[in-house]
């Protein structure tokens, strides 16, 4: 046996031992090399592009597990990571392609099956996404994921009940329990009880926003029509033309607001929960300093002084306003404006977590945090947010003034 060959095989050997203890990128590079020196191998062009999906490398990965597959067909391991490489891509259809050669291999994976279930759920074929949840389901009964992606689906298509069900049995089954108790909190009807959770948990949050921003603009004002940071900023300075000395823009995303604000700024800053979105937001360039941070641990240390601070349509995320409130309280100075929007509540609560979980909030409710904390309301009014199944979704639109 060739030295090449002998040096292939222990290059291969450290990439399963770093893979096995998620050494990912120490992985990838010996995985790399064992190629470099015995190319076209099946098991190693299958390993590197199974580390290569887990590093989020998803375009590098697909060429090596295409390659694996069409080498060797019956390659299961290959199929299911390419579907996954297509998944994270965004191709729910090849992804749904390769998790069905996946199956066709082996019908009993409960994991596929899985990945297939969410797939056809992408594609919004919810009947047969929900059979394909049931069969996971049926393989191995005791996997919490199963029960709380199934709730998902079911909460997406009003079937309230059942999707509390299931989010029931994935606590039951340790699956993250943050999360599922928030998903059950918005489905069971009790989302204006005390026992809600008053903020979505930080690290969904986070990753939903992180995924969504590449076409996040385009889908917002495209797809949705949302215009409720124009109505925000625009009504404003007809309100009160003038010029402002720092602006803090909470939950700035791409930047929409900081943009429109800019030509009558200073300065600009602004803080977000996700890095995807913040590096669009700087390359708009609106912005002196962006912020990686929780709104509400943002504000109650920051050292700065402002006179305007902005918030579109980022409450519905946040639930209990009083750490914002209290934290805008101490950064904006006397006669400044606290300008925001919020999804209007339902009935008498005054904080809903809602099956679309996101808040709704009272106009009452914010009326008392502003004057608990030395604000005067100037104007509120409703006015369309954004689009909701093709028809307008109303908010209010809140103006303070620090006193």
């Amino acid at each position: 046996m060739s030295d090449t060959f002998e040096q292939a095989k222990q290059h291969f050997i450290d990439g399963l031992a770093h893979f096995g203890a998620a050494r990912l990128a120490e992985a990838e590079a010996c995985f790399e090399a064992s190629l470099a020196l015995v190319p076209g191998r099946v098991s190693t062009l299958t390993n590197l592009g199974a580390a290569r999906v887990r590093l989020g490398k998803s375009a590098a990965a697909v060429p090596v597990l295409e390659q694996a597959g069409k080498a060797e067909p019956g390659n299961l391991e290959a199929w299911y990571n390419l579907g996954l490489a297509h998944k994270a891509l965004g191709d729910a259809p090849q992804a749904l392609h390769c998790f069905d050669r996946a199956l066709a291999l082996d019908g009993s994976n409960m994991i596929v099956c899985l990945c297939r279930a969410q797939a056809l759920s992408l594609l919004g074929r919810q009947d047969e996404a929900l059979a394909a949840f049931d069969r996971a389901l049926e393989i191995q009964p005791g996997f919490g994921q199963a029960w709380s992606d199934r709730g998902t689906l079911l909460r997406d298509i009003g079937r309230l009940e059942e999707a509390a069900t299931s989010f029931e049995k994935a606590i039951a089954l340790g699956a993250d329990p943050q999360l599922n108790t928030w998903f059950l909190a918005s489905v069971r009807g009790d989302g204006v009880s005390r026992d809600v959770p008053l903020e979505a948990p930080r690290a969904y949050v986070e990753h939903l926003f992180d995924d969504y921003a590449g076409e996040f603009q385009e889908h917002l004002l495209g797809v949705l029509g949302y215009r409720a940071h124009e109505q925000l900023v625009n009504h404003l300075l007809k309100m009160k033309p003038r010029r402002f000395r720092s602006v803090l823009d909470l939950g700035c995303g791409t930047g929409l607001c900081g943009e429109l604000i800019r030509p009558v700024a200073d300065r600009v800053d602004g803080v977000d929960l996700s890095g995807a979105m913040l590096e669009q937001a700087r390359e708009q360039g609106a912005y002196t300093e962006l912020v990686h941070a929780d709104v509400a641990a943002y504000l109650r240390s920051a050292v700065r002084s402002d006179d305007l601070v902005l918030a579109a349509d980022v409450f519905i995320y946040v639930g209990g306003l009083e750490p914002v409130f209290e934290g805008v309280a101490r950064v904006l100075e006397g006669g400044g404006q606290f300008c925001f929007t919020v999804e209007p509540a339902e009935g008498d609560a005054e904080v809903q977590l809602m099956p679309s979980l996101r808040y709704g909030h009272s106009e009452a409710y914010v009326r008392r945090l502003a004057a608990f904390h030395g604000f005067v309301v100037d104007e509120v009014f409703r006015a369309p947010l954004r689009n909701d199944q093709g028809q307008p979704m109303d908010g209010l639109y809140f103006y303070l003034s620090r006193r």
